[in-house]
C-alpha cells in the first residue's frame, strides 16, 4: 500500500508540474519562452530621438522578454546590417532567438514564432501604425498587418489586425 501511495504521488507531482508548464488556453497569454533555463534575449537598436521604442520595450518585458536597449546614432546602418529594406523599416530593429523584428511587432506574435520557428528572416511591422504596442494614441487604433519577410526579399502576411 506504501508503495501505491508514493507511486500515485510522483505521477501526481509530474502531470502537475507538466500540465502546469504546458497549459495554454485559447484565452491565455502564450506561456514565456525559455530556452537554457533563461528567458529570451530581446536585444534591441533603437535611435535616442524615439519615444515610442521605449513604449515598445516594455511591452516585451511585460510579456517576459530580457530586453537589452542599444541606443544607437545610426539606426538605418543596423537595418543594412540585418537586411531590413526601406520598405519593411520602421523606428527600431530587434535581433531576438536570430530573427530580426522590425517595428512595433506585438509580443504574441513574437513568441509564436519563436515556438513555429518559420523558415523566414523575421517580422515587421512597417512605418508607424497608430494602435500598435507601442503607439497607443487614446481610443485611435487604425488596422495594421504583421509581414513576414524572408532572406530573398519575399513578404508576405503573417498577422492582420482590425486593431489591436
Amino acid at each position: 500500500m506504501k508503495k501505491v501511495a508514493i507511486a500515485i504521488s510522483i505521477i501526481c507531482i509530474f502531470g502537475f508540474k507538466f500540465n502546469i508548464s504546458h497549459a495554454e488556453s485559447v484565452w491565455d497569454e502564450p506561456t514565456i519562452i525559455v530556452q537554457e533555463g533563461k528567458r529570451i534575449e530581446a536585444v534591441v537598436y533603437r535611435s535616442p530621438t524615439c519615444g515610442c521604442c521605449s513604449k515598445w520595450l516594455a511591452h516585451l518585458k511585460t510579456h517576459g522578454f530580457n530586453v537589452q536597449d542599444n541606443v544607437v546614432e545610426d539606426i538605418q546602418q543596423i537595418k543594412d546590417k540585418y537586411g531590413v529594406s526601406r520598405s519593411l523599416s520602421s523606428c527600431h530593429t530587434a535581433i531576438i532567438d536570430g530573427y530580426v523584428v522590425e517595428g512595433h511587432v506585438p509580443a504574441n506574435d513574437i513568441k509564436t514564432m519563436l515556438r513555429d520557428k518559420p523558415g523566414i528572416k523575421g517580422l515587421t511591422v512597417p512605418g508607424m501604425e497608430v494602435g500598435t504596442p507601442g503607439m497607443e494614441m487614446g481610443d485611435k487604433q487604425a488596422p495594421f498587418n504583421v509581414m513576414a519577410f524572408d532572406s530573398d526579399g519575399q513578404v508576405k502576411l503573417y498577422k492582420a489586425y482590425d486593431k489591436y
